[in-house]
């Protein structure tokens, strides 16, 4: 009797993806391993390429879908967004004195495009490169209210890992949080969340295929009243989207 013949490698990437889904938060290499059916080696070789290749994100707490499974903007061009936002950054930077951020939704975190700011900005323990947790930035938080609640609980844990004693700590509290987010047109604050005595207000960018990246404006929570602040940054929100969307019509003339 002819044995079938083993799964091809696109089937076997297939097996492991559809292993994850919103009952759980993280899969271990064990967990992956029994719900896909297939050896724990291979299992473990087309994990970390996954991982290479953002369709999946690896931490502590195991395996969890990364930004290209979940549609969070995978594929953007970094480096036209940042050219497509610089200007209304430093504006915003310059009309506030505040420190602004520009960040898109890496799996579970948000990853820093461009910082600018006046003197504030050395202050500030934040770097164009770094990482931080979504659910402790207002930034963050502006993209993950356009997820479904289902695509939240995918990529964390029911207790989250606090920042300052001000950090939202478990997922209830997240989904409250994101649902006053959706009330209030995308616009989101950080009040000392990430960092003590730093307080921030972001709101979401916009392109073609939806929600891309945020503009967040941060500050001592002392110098800067972020609900003052709110409108202002939702305005130069919708401006950068408008660059981003002239930017993609110019490209599609180019190549017609």
């Amino acid at each position: 009797m002819l044995r079938p013949p083993p799964p091809s490698m696109v089937e076997r990437m297939t097996r492991i993806l559809e292993a994850f889904d919103a009952s759980i938060a993280r899969l271990t290499l064990e967990e992956v391993t029994f719900r896909s059916g297939l050896p724990r080696s291979t299992v473990h070789r087309i994990l970390e390429q996954l991982v290479r290749l953002d369709w999946l994100e690896h931490s502590a707490l195991g395996y969890g879908l990364g930004s290209r499974a979940l549609g969070l903007g995978g594929d953007i061009d970094r480096d036209r967004l940042r050219e497509c936002a610089a200007p209304h950054l430093h504006e915003l930077a310059m009309q506030t004195g505040g420190v602004v951020h520009l960040d898109v939704l890496d799996g579970a975190q948000v990853y820093c495009l461009d910082k600018v700011g006046g003197a504030g900005a050395a202050g500030l323990p934040t770097r164009v490169g770094g990482r931080t947790a979504a659910y402790a930035t207002a930034g963050g938080k502006a993209m993950l209210a356009t997820l479904d609640p289902e695509q939240v609980d995918s990529l964390y844990p029911s207790r989250l890992a606090p920042a300052t004693h001000h950090t939202i700590t478990d997922r209830v509290m997240l989904h409250q949080e994101l649902n006053r987010v959706r009330k209030h047109h995308g616009i989101a604050f950080d009040r000392e969340e990430s960092i003590v005595g730093i307080g921030s207000v972001g709101a979401p960018l916009r392109g073609t295929g939806g929600i891309i990246a945020s503009v967040s404006l941060a500050g001592g929570v002392r110098a800067i009243q972020l609900e003052w602040m709110a409108p202002l940054v939702a305005d130069f929100a919708r401006k950068i989207s408008s660059a981003l969307a002239c930017g993609d019509e110019g490209q599609r003339t180019r190549w017609a």
